[in-house]
């Protein structure tokens, strides 16, 4: 029999087919939504990437209209990605879609069930972000 963590790891694989977005463009979008503008240099320390896979990241954001280049608002030298009305608009439709998918999945569990599976999945993210040294801010 397999460990659980090999199980585990099989069934996370597993979520990811279910994804019908681009996943960089929702998470880039979430983050900076969450956060409030952010520049390249803060994309790469939140997220752990290489600033030409963030570089290639933005680019297609920017030329989607999904978010626009700003000043820095604290008055720093680096410009900063903000969300567009187009990219707020397209990250409430993503959410909308993923929460009604999530409410047809969990429609025959328990109100108890839901609530332990949030507080794991919650404690399961939560140490992979503090075994990162990333943690990822929450509304």
């Amino acid at each position: 029999m397999d460990k659980p963590t090999h199980l585990i790891e099989f069934e996370t694989m597993l979520l990811g087919r279910h994804r019908h977005v681009d996943r960089s463009a929702y998470l880039l979008l979430s983050r900076i939504h969450i956060t409030g503008p952010m520049s390249i240099g803060q994309l790469s320390d939140a997220f752990g990437l290489d600033v030409s896979t963030l570089n290639r990241h933005t680019s297609a954001l920017l030329g989607a209209g999904l978010v626009e280049r700003i000043p820095d608002p604290d008055g720093g030298i680096a410009r900063k990605f903000r969300l567009t009305g187009k990219g707020e608009r397209w990250l409430g439709e993503q959410r909308e879609k993923n929460i009604l998918g999530l409410e047809k999945v969990l429609a025959d569990w328990t109100a108890e069930d839901v609530v332990a599976f949030l507080a794991y999945l919650r404690r399961f993210n939560t140490d992979i972000e503090r075994l990162a040294g990333r943690p990822w801010p929450r509304p």
